[in-house]
């Protein structure tokens, strides 16, 4: 019994207390252990975090330098070829995509490597970090797969639009230089024509002259290439027609020589030929203009966007544009229709008449201001309409006439002044126009007035000076004054606002501005020539009716019944102008 009393009293108590430390210690090494594992999981995320955004920051500026290169694609596509910007671009997403894969195999294998060696480390511990571990790489590695495949895609998507829009821009300059070419055969086979015609007619004369006695002076011959369609007679301005003796049996003898029949008819048909290209003219610039939100049905078969607003500055850009075509072609049809055209401008230049430069100088500024004007008022009214108020003009300058030079109405003026008028206020529009009708119809009005004052220098200046020189440095003058206007500051509501996106559909618009003009004013010039400058210019009375009619039939500009009237009446009134002024030299002889 006494061994049985030494014996400990519970000795499974004791192994259960052991047991239990044993435990006890065991999940403390476990859960410090956990906690390691999980302090070293967490900053394996921060950093992956870390690199996550760090990759997205450089994928952010990687879009922003692909965006950057488009828009240096785009400011320099007329100064480099479709071919080297494909090579360039190629080449750039080569070596971007090179770079980045590098960049990314490169973070791959080192978060590889680390990741290794966690889980090495984590398995000497335990098999569930490990698999912790294991997991976490696997999402790494799923993550920057996913990030590889969109930067991938993202590559391909900008390429692709890259192609597209240089395939884009490449067919709108194949169209342009289609467009180039084919105005340049118009007019070669115009000018060669009006050429041949010309010779024939010379040749004609020629053979008339030498049946009939050369009672013709050098002065007499001058005389119908320098009269202009919108030149009023000036009694006392032009001394010349008096001076001469009475008996001049002889001197009415070459004009009495009708022109041949064919001659004149050509003459016409030129003539209204240039009248319905100025009415084209007017009716495209009002297509070049953005009026309304809504785009322009043309035709009545598809819809066109105006590419500017109508403003002060905008039209400042537009006539630039215009005259940058006409001072590139206009010197070369100067040559071909009147070869001493550069000893006449050399000999005006060097001649110092200040009287002269000035006039010159003058009707430049006021055409440019009225081209300026009639802009601003059909980008508010209808295009008709703007035209109607403009043939206000020659009011302006017969009361002009009468106070600068003493030339006094006569009643058929009077009337015609009064007929006008009345057309220009049935004209009027009544409101529920597009665009602002005040600033409309007073730069309609403005450019009437400064177009009268034109005419007058003009008549004065073409005394002195060949027209067509006199046109050529007006011309010039037109292409300074814009320029020298587009390079001042003007206000923000007058300055010059373009969207980048129309800037090739605007050059397009500009050059086909500039060839309406140049054709205008040749076939006005042979016109002159084949049927004289009064039938011309009873013909260029049209030019309201002629720009309604083409406004209604291409852009769907419709007139009120009484505008209708207030054209038709301003076209009487300019035509009976023109017919009093193409009598009176009868009545005077």
């Amino acid at each position: 019994m006494g061994q049985v009393d030494n014996l400990p009293e519970n000795p499974g108590v004791e192994d259960a207390k052991t047991a239990q430390d044993l435990l006890s210690r065991l999940t403390q090494e476990l859960e410090s252990l956990q906690q390691n594992l999980m302090v070293q999981m967490n900053q394996d995320l921060k950093r992956l975090q870390t690199e996550k955004s760090r990759l997205e920051e450089e994928i952010e500026e990687l879009q922003a330098r692909a965006q950057h290169l488009k828009s240096q694609q785009l400011d320099s596509i007329f100064l480099s070829s479709n071919h080297h910007q494909q090579l360039a671009t190629q080449e750039l997403a080569q070596a971007l995509a090179l770079q980045l894969r590098e960049f990314l195999n490169q973070r791959l294998e080192e978060l590889a490597a680390q990741a290794h060696q966690d889980a090495i480390a984590a398995n000497d511990r335990s098999l569930n970090a490990l698999n912790a571990a294991q997991e976490q790489h696997q999402n790494a590695h799923r993550l920057l797969a996913s990030l590889e495949s969109t930067l991938s895609l993202t590559f391909q998507t900008l390429q692709q639009d890259l192609g597209s829009y240089q395939s884009s821009l490449s067919q709108q300059l194949s169209r342009m230089y289609n467009l180039e070419q084919q105005g340049e055969a118009i007019l070669e086979a115009l000018v060669n024509r009006l050429r041949e015609q010309i010779r024939k007619e010379s040749l004609v004369s020629q053979t008339v002259e030498l049946e009939e006695p050369r009672s013709e002076s050098p002065s007499s011959r001058v005389l119908p290439p320098t009269q202009r369609p919108n030149q009023l007679p000036a009694s006392r301005s032009s001394p010349a027609l008096p001076v001469k003796p009475s008996p001049v049996a002889s001197s009415p003898q070459p004009p009495s020589a009708p022109k041949p029949t064919s001659q004149i008819q050509i003459g016409l048909v030129l003539a209204f030929l240039s009248a319905v290209v100025l009415s084209l003219f007017n009716v495209s610039l009002k297509i070049l203009l953005r009026t309304s939100p809504e785009p322009r049905t043309i035709l009545g078969m598809f819809q066109l966007q105006g590419l500017i607003s109508p403003g002060f500055g905008n039209s400042l850009l537009i006539l630039f544009l215009r005259m940058v075509v006409v001072m590139a072609l206009m010197p070369i049809l100067a040559t071909l229709l009147y070869p001493p055209v550069w000893q006449d401008v050399r000999r005006f230049i060097q001649s110092q008449d200040r009287a002269l430069m000035a006039k010159v100088v003058g009707s430049g500024f006021f055409l440019f201001l009225s081209q300026v004007f009639i802009y601003i008022a059909i980008g508010n009214i209808p295009t008709g309409i703007a035209i109607t108020i403009f043939f206000i003009y020659p009011i302006v300058t017969v009361l002009a006439s009468w106070g600068l030079f003493g030339d006094r109405p006569t009643l058929t003026r009077v009337i015609a002044m009064l007929v006008i008028g009345s057309g220009g206020i049935l004209a009027l529009p009544a409101g529920g126009v597009q665009g602002n009708f005040g600033v409309g119809v007073s730069a309609a009005i403005a450019a009437g007035v400064t177009f009268a004052g034109y005419v007058l220098l003009t008549q004065m200046g073409t005394k002195k000076l060949h027209p067509i020189p006199f046109t050529l440095i007006a011309f010039a003058s037109i292409f300074v004054f814009c320029g020298l206007s587009l390079m001042l500051p003007l206000p923000p509501n007058m300055s010059v606002v373009v969207d980048p996106t129309v800037r090739t559909g605007l050059l397009i618009g500009g050059a086909i501005l500039g060839v309406f003009t140049l054709v205008s004013y040749l076939l006005n010039n042979f016109a002159i020539r084949f049927a004289g400058a009064a039938l011309a210019s009873i013909i260029g009375t049209s030019g309201p009716a002629l720009t309604a009619l083409f406004g209604l039939l291409i852009i769907g500009e419709t007139l009120k019944t009484q505008q209708w009237l207030g054209l038709g009446l301003v076209t009487l009134g300019v035509l009976g102008m023109s017919l009093e002024r193409m009598f009176a030299p009868k009545k005077a002889t």
